[in-house]
C-alpha cells in the first residue's frame, strides 16, 4: 500500500517548514520511528520520524525547499516494494500531476513555496507522483504567478464560475464549441501541454526558463531537470550586474518569524526602556568563587548565571512585572512561576528559548540548564516547546562588546533585561576614585502592565543584587 507522510505541526501555530537534509533515498528500507529528515521550522531543526515500516517509494520535496504543513513529503510503499503503476495508467497519471490541484485550507499554492500540491493514495509515476483513487472535483486554478506557465489537461468542460474570470476572447477568434475537450496533448486554449514535475517546475522558475520553450526528454515527453539546466545554458544571458553591489537575502525561517514576532510586539505592547549603570565587581568576585567549589566543578558558571537569580529574585518580589496581558479577556495574567527566557544568537538568527519552572531551581541547578540551553541553542536544535511560554527574558547584549540597548519584549511577556558588557571603569567608592568592574542594565517593559514606579524598583532590586550578591540570599 502506498503512503503519504504529510509534513506534521510541530510546535503551536507552524504553517511552513524548510527541508533541511533528507536521511533516506527512494528504494531504502525504513522502519517505525525511523528518523527520515530534518526540517528547519521556525526557530529550530526538527528531526521527524517516519510512521511505517516500508520501501521509501519518492521524496517530494527537495532539500532547502519551504513546504507547508499538511503538504506530503515522502510516500512509502508498506506492501509492494518498487510498485509501479500500470502501463495504461502512466498517461492519464502524468496528465493528473499537471492538472493544478485546490490548495488546502490554509496552505499556499504549489509554486510560492516550492512545495509540490497535496496527493493521497497515489500509485508511484516516475519520481513517486500518480493518479488519485477515486474521481476528485477541482475547482479553477486562480491567476498563475508570472513566469509560470499554466498547465491543465481537462476532461470536462470548465464550470461556469470558473469562466466568470477569464478574459474575453479576442475579436475575430474562434471558441471550441461548450464541453468540447481540449485536443490529446493540448492544454487549455489550445498551446501545448508540459509535462513537469513541481520541482522542475520551481527550478525553472529560479533559472528562468520558459517551461513552454523547452523539448522534454523525459517518459511521455515530460521535462526533467537536466532538461531545464541544458535550456539555462543556452539561454541568452542578461548582462551581469556590478558586482558586489547588492545582495538579497531570503526572509525565512528563523529571521521571518523574529521579524513578525517584532513587528506585532513593538506595535502592540507601548514599551518604556530604563537604564541603570552597576558596579558589579562583587559578582565578579562572587564568579570567582562559586567556580571554586565542588557543586559547580561540572557546569560553566557566568556572570550571565547570577544575573538570572537576581531577575528571579526581582520577579517572586514584584510579581506584576511577571505576567502578561489578555487583549481578548482584558485582564492582567500574573504568573506565580517563572519561566525565564534567555535571548540566544544563532546562525540561523535569534532564538529564545525558556527555562522552566526557572524559580525552583538551586543555583547549580540553574547554572546546568542555563549550559544546555545555550549548547542546544547554538546547534539548532532548540525544539518549539522549549521556546514556548516565556514570561520574562534576559538578553545578554555585553558578548557582543554592547554597552547598551533597547531591547523589544518577547511577545506575551510584561518586560524583558539587557545586560551590557562589563568593563573597568572609574567609580567613586567610599568617596574615593577607584577602577570597578561596571555593566548597564537595560529594562523594557510593558507600561500597560509595569508603570514606571514598578519598573524602576525592579531595576533598582536587580541592580542592587548584582552590586552585593549577598542580597540575593536576604530576599529569596
Amino acid at each position: 500500500m502506498r503512503r503519504e507522510f504529510k509534513l506534521p505541526d510541530v510546535g503551536e501555530g507552524l504553517t511552513e517548514a524548510e527541508i533541511v537534509r533528507w536521511h533516506v533515498k527512494p528504494g531504502d528500507d525504513v522502519k517505525v520511528n525511523q528518523i527520515v529528515v530534518e526540517i528547519e521550522t521556525a526557530k529550530s531543526i526538527v528531526e521527524l520520524p517516519i510512521p511505517w515500516d516500508g520501501v521509501v517509494a519518492g521524496l517530494l520535496a527537495e532539500e532547502g525547499q519551504t513546504v507547508d504543513v499538511g503538504v506530503p513529503i515522502i510516500t512509502v510503499d508498506t506492501t509492494e516494494p518498487g510498485g509501479e503503476a500500470a502501463p495504461d495508467d502512466r498517461t492519464r497519471a502524468l496528465a493528473d500531476d499537471m492538472v493544478p490541484k485546490p490548495p488546502a485550507e490554509g496552505a499556499v499554492e504549489p509554486g510560492a513555496h516550492g512545495g509540490p500540491a497535496p496527493k493521497e493514495e497515489r500509485q508511484s509515476v516516475l519520481v513517486g507522483y500518480g493518479v488519485k483513487t477515486g474521481a476528485t472535483k477541482r475547482r479553477a486554478r486562480k491567476r498563475p504567478l508570472a513566469g509560470t506557465p499554466a498547465v491543465t489537461a481537462p476532461t470536462e468542460p470548465a464550470p461556469p464560475a470558473a469562466a466568470a474570470g477569464a478574459p474575453a476572447a479576442a475579436a475575430g477568434t474562434p471558441s471550441a464549441p461548450a464541453g468540447a475537450p481540449a485536443a490529446p496533448g493540448t492544454a487549455a486554449g489550445g498551446r501545448p501541454a508540459v509535462l513537469a514535475k513541481p520541482p522542475v517546475r520551481k527550478l525553472a522558475k529560479n533559472l528562468g526558463v520558459d517551461l513552454a520553450a523547452v523539448q522534454g526528454t523525459g517518459p511521455q515527453g515530460s521535462i526533467t531537470r537536466e532538461d531545464v539546466h541544458a535550456a539555462a545554458e543556452t539561454a541568452p544571458q542578461p548582462a551581469p550586474r556590478a558586482a558586489g553591489r547588492e545582495e538579497r537575502v531570503p526572509v525565512k525561517g528563523v529571521r521571518k518569524v523574529t521579524a513578525q514576532a517584532m513587528v506585532a510586539s513593538a506595535f502592540t505592547a507601548p514599551h518604556v526602556t530604563e537604564f541603570l549603570q552597576v558596579d558589579v565587581t562583587g559578582t565578579m568576585e562572587a564568579v570567582r568563587r562559586l567556580r571554586t567549589l565542588q557543586d559547580f566543578a561540572e557546569v560553566k558558571v557566568s556572570p550571565l548565571l547570577l544575573v538570572a537569580k537576581a531577575v528571579l529574585t526581582a520577579a517572586r518580589r514584584y510579581p506584576m512585572v511577571n505576567s502578561s496581558w489578555d487583549e481578548a479577556a482584558q485582564e492582567i495574567v500574573v504568573k506565580h512561576y517563572v519561566n525565564l527566557g534567555i535571548a540566544a544568537a544563532t546562525p540561523r538568527g535569534l532564538v529564545v528559548p525558556n527555562i522552566k519552572d526557572a524559580h525552583a531551581l538551586s543555583l547549580p541547578a540553574l547554572a546546568g540548564e542555563l549550559a544546555k540551553l545555550t549548547e542546544t541553542a547554538r546547534s539548532g536544535r532548540t525544539q518549539p516547546a522549549e521556546m514556548a511560554g516565556g514570561t520574562i527574558t534576559i538578553t545578554n547584549v555585553g558578548v557582543f562588546g554592547v554597552d547598551a540597548g533597547t531591547p523589544i519584549l518577547n511577545p506575551g511577556e510584561a518586560a524583558i533585561l539587557a545586560v551590557g558588557q562589563i568593563r573597568d571603569m572609574p567609580w567613586v567608592v567610599d568617596g574615593e576614585l577607584a577602577v570597578r568592574k561596571v555593566t548597564t542594565l537595560a529594562l523594557s517593559f510593558d507600561h500597560r502592565i509595569v508603570d514606571g514606579e514598578l519598573g524602576s524598583l525592579f531595576l533598582r532590586d536587580v541592580g542592587a543584587m548584582l552590586e552585593d550578591p549577598l542580597r540575593m540570599l536576604a530576599w529569596s
